[in-house]
């Protein structure tokens, strides 16, 4: 009998055959091991890290156990395409088209199509599991801080001009009623509801360049501090343009984007193009920048309002140190010898950043303003939208805004900050921990941190006084002479 139901297993026809088959027709039973690594095989993303492993095998799909999971073919060849993609690619589908039928060897024609629709459905099980599963990548400031990937999209194509001209328009207007006209126009065209059903269609980067244009049309009408979901905000704002705003703040994952983030860090771009590639970070640090949406008309000199976010954006540049050294106490004991060296490198870092202001506030006071512009700062102010994300994060090691602000004072000002950005915060908040004991010791070490803690208070209290004199009233002539 045993002699018999071993004839009958080696010599079943492929339609038989309890396990898949391979390109060349080799039965594997459920007993023998698999192995997932073969010449042509591609690593899958797993679950849990997010990134290629290069030369991991594929994971069973639900409901498959792990000893029988499929095996990859041994001829080497191209990585088989997500199920959404292959359907588009063939018609018929895997399963029904002759041509994938076919290219198996006529003996186990069957066989093949079975194991093509098993390894179809464990990838796109997989496939949806890694989707369901893998964490969005962690934002790694070190590389060029809290300033964008690549640089802001200078101009908008398409219909999305019409936002990019009205965006224009609006940061030159002589008074807030000027802008609302604006919107009310654009209105009534069937341009805002236009753009509305475009926003889907945008990547992501080129959402984040309409986001700054709303901004700008948002905060040049006095609507920064309403939130476009709320039902009162109808009452104050254009239905409209409040559904745009939403949507795109929807889109970009980040309610609260009327803030100076948005408002500088996504309007710069170099006076003229670099001849070759270099890191963000230091173009914007050497270059000379220009605003893309200017508050002043073309031709004429940069407002107070354009020079005070330019200032932001270099300081943004200029701090990329600062995070690298966040980066570094993050975890370390107060006790460890690298942490006073890493305090006093914080320290030159911030003199540096001070001295940085303190150049551009020479520029900013001799550079024109107009009481739109200065009711457009002083709606900001009013609204904690102009804290610069690299005080922020060396707040987040040194724990200054916890003890003079408050801690909801301190989320009061994260809120304009991207969701990535704000978790890396509260993560330098937890991380730090250890380094900030130093507050309540004496010795050398403390001494260095209590003179991180004042050189941040200085260069806080320097960037308030550029505020300051970005929003002061422009002297007039007699006064300019005398």
């Amino acid at each position: 009998m045993g002699d018999t139901a071993i004839t009958k297993t080696t010599t079943a026809g492929p339609a038989s055959a309890p396990g898949p088959a391979s390109a060349t027709g080799t039965v594997i039973t459920a007993g023998q091991p698999v192995s997932t690594a073969g010449p042509g095989s591609r690593g899958i993303p797993s679950g849990t890290g997010g990134t290629p492993s290069g030369t991991g095998g594929i994971p069973p799909g639900p409901g498959i156990p792990p000893s029988t999971a499929p095996a990859p073919d041994a001829t080497p060849g191209p990585p088989l395409l997500p199920a959404a993609r292959r359907a588009d690619a063939d018609p018929d589908g895997p399963a029904n088209s002759a041509d994938s039928a076919n290219s198996a060897d006529s003996a186990n024609s069957a066989d093949s199509t079975n194991s093509a629709d098993s390894t179809n459905s464990a990838n796109a099980a997989n496939c949806a599991d890694s989707a369901l599963t893998t964490p969005i990548t962690p934002h790694d400031p070190c590389a060029h801080g809290f300033l964008p990937e690549r640089p802001p999209v200078r101009s908008l194509i398409g219909t999305w001009t019409r936002l990019d001209a009205m965006a224009r328009a609006a940061a030159i207007a002589p008074d807030r009623e000027a802008a609302v006209a604006l919107v009310e126009r654009a209105r009534r065209a069937g341009e805002l509801a236009a753009l509305r059903q475009r926003v889907s269609r945008l990547s992501l980067r080129n959402a984040e360049a309409a986001a700054m244009r709303v901004a700008v049309i948002a905060v040049s009408c006095g609507w920064c501090g309403i939130d476009p979901q709320a039902p009162a905000a109808r009452e104050v704002a254009d239905e409209a343009f409040l559904d745009l705003w939403a949507a795109i703040a929807h889109r970009i994952d980040h309610d609260q984007f009327v803030a100076l983030p948005t408002l500088a860090l996504h309007n710069w771009a170099p006076e003229r193009k670099p001849r070759r590639h270099i890191p963000i970070d230091q173009l914007a640090r050497t270059e000379t920048l220009v605003p893309i949406v200017r508050w002043a008309p073309e031709g004429q000199p940069l407002s107070r309002l354009d020079r005070l976010m330019l200032a932001a954006t270099r300081l943004e540049a200029h701090g990329i140190w600062l995070f690298r050294l966040a980066e570094t106490l993050a975890g370390r004991s107060p006790d460890d010898s690298s942490t006073p060296t890493a305090l006093r490198r914080l320290v030159r870092v911030q003199h540096a950043l001070r001295g940085q202001l303190l150049a551009e506030a020479a520029e900013l006071s001799a550079a024109p303003a107009t009481p739109q512009q200065r009711a457009v700062l002083g709606a900001l102010v009013a609204q904690s939208a102009l804290e610069p994300p690299v005080l922020q994060a060396a707040d987040a090691v040194l724990g200054i805004g916890a003890r003079r602000l408050r801690e909801g004072r301190r989320q009061l000002l994260r809120r304009h900050l991207p969701a990535q950005h704000r978790a890396w915060l509260s993560a330098m908040d937890r991380h730090c921990a250890p380094v900030r004991t130093l507050a309540h010791r004496g010795g050398p070490d403390a001494a260095v941190y209590r003179e991180a803690q004042e050189s941040l208070i200085a260069l806080r209290r320097t960037y308030t006084a550029l505020v300051q004199a970005a929003a002061r009233p422009t002297a007039s002539p007699l006064t300019r002479a005398a």
